[in-house]
């Protein structure tokens, strides 16, 4: 093993799991760009990505669970149709690459982020039921595997602009994101294989020390702070992937 690569990526996992941990999204985003800017194939970085996810989700998910930041309900209609679109996803990236559908997501990524940051500096907080979770769990889970990351920024972002509860809205996709990554993570492996078992132990190792503090700061940062730090990162991220995609 690479011991040199190994803390290296364990200090990445611990930096993308607090951020993912404590707003809902970005562990597979980080990663996954670091992993593409070092060459690997797309398919091998989801692969990488989604095997060390399967630990930290699962870490995540029952930590969310232990400070009830969890809505079963909403867990299970995400869990589900995400588990069956994040098959989908996989066995289409091990075929075809997933840059063609990537300036669509960054797009629709860009639109959400401002909605929830205008919802976050509002006057108010209009709260309603959300419909059709499935579905969304469904395209959330297919656009994670493809895109190697998105499941989180997808889910909470769409669930959150919509009026979703930020605690219960981040803790249920984190729980539900540990169905997805198994499914993906066993249908990659099926296909492509995994390696570059360094990073993968680098980034597990971090991620899962980070996950119980992460559960335990969205309980108790300001909804609108959080809100707005889910905004602002959306936005930013989906700006420098289509500023990156203009000049490549």
């Amino acid at each position: 093993m690479d011991y040199g690569q190994f803390l290296i990526f364990a200090g990445v996992g611990l930096l993308a799991q607090i951020v993912d941990g404590a707003l809902g999204m970005a562990y597979g985003l980080v990663s996954n760009s670091i992993l593409l800017a070092l060459g690997l194939p797309p398919a091998v970085a989801s692969a990488t990505v989604h095997t060390a996810e399967v630990f930290t989700t699962g870490v995540s998910g029952v930590s969310h669970a232990w400070f009830g930041n969890v809505r079963w309900r909403l867990f299970w209609q995400l869990a589900i149709p995400g588990a069956i679109g994040g098959i989908l996803g996989a066995y289409f990236l091990a075929s075809v690459p997933g840059e063609t559908i990537r300036p669509f997501v960054n797009v629709y990524l860009l639109i959400l982020g401002i909605m929830v940051l205008l919802r976050a500096f509002g006057r108010r907080l209009i709260r309603h039921q959300v419909q059709h979770s499935g579905v969304l769990g469904f395209f959330a889970g297919l656009l994670d595997a493809i895109g190697g990351g998105g499941w989180g920024p997808l889910a909470t972002s769409t669930l959150i602009a919509r009026g979703g509860a930020v605690r219960s809205t981040i803790g249920s996709v984190n729980a539900a994101e540990f169905v997805v990554t198994v499914c993906v993570s066993a249908t990659l492996a099926w296909h492509v294989g995994v390696g570059h078992w360094s990073i993968v132990l680098g980034l597990l190792t971090g991620g899962v020390i980070a996950a119980p503090f992460a559960a335990w700061l969205v309980r108790h940062l300001p909804e609108r702070a959080v809100m707005a730090a889910v905004g602002s990162l959306i936005v930013l991220i989906s700006l420098g992937q289509l500023v990156r995609m203009l000049h490549g």
